[in-house]
């Protein structure tokens, strides 16, 4: 909800290419990613956006499953909880727009890393939470 939510307000604010500095790290933008991470097949010729659907609805289905065999285990139902709303916050863009919007940039002086969403942040923690989940399991094991 809170990645649609954020969509919202910066489709509502900001054209395409619109940006507002905040400070010296960050940026507010509004950009159409057509593509995955990184505008992976962004150029594509609109094939992409049903494959990256696709796939994000496969993941989803997997990862319903894969939390109800292990519900129990708390980390990493987190990590799995996280990355399925980041999928479906990507898949809702998709569906009705034909693209993601990203909206949140990081620089440091001359260099940017690529614009991202609050749904990519948390596919991003989601992982995180999954390797230390394992890194957890080993050490115990």
């Amino acid at each position: 909800m809170a990645d649609q939510f954020t969509k919202t307000l910066i489709l509502g604010d900001f054209h395409v290419g619109d940006s507002r500095y905040v400070n010296s790290l960050l940026n507010v933008v509004r950009h159409h990613n057509p593509g995955a991470a990184f505008s992976f097949l962004a150029n594509g010729t609109g094939w992409q956006r049903w494959f990256f659907t696709g796939l994000g609805l496969v993941a989803t289905v997997f990862i319903v499953w894969m939390l109800k065999r292990h519900g129990g285990q708390r980390l990493f139902s987190w990590a799995l909880s996280l990355i399925l709303g980041g999928a479906l916050g990507n898949v809702i863009d998709r569906l009705l727009h034909g693209y993601v919007v990203d909206f949140i940039q990081v620089h440091y002086r001359d260099s940017y890393f690529p614009s991202f969403n609050v749904a990519d942040s948390a596919i991003t923690i989601g992982a995180a939470f999954l390797i230390l989940d394992e890194l957890l399991r080993v050490r115990r094991g």
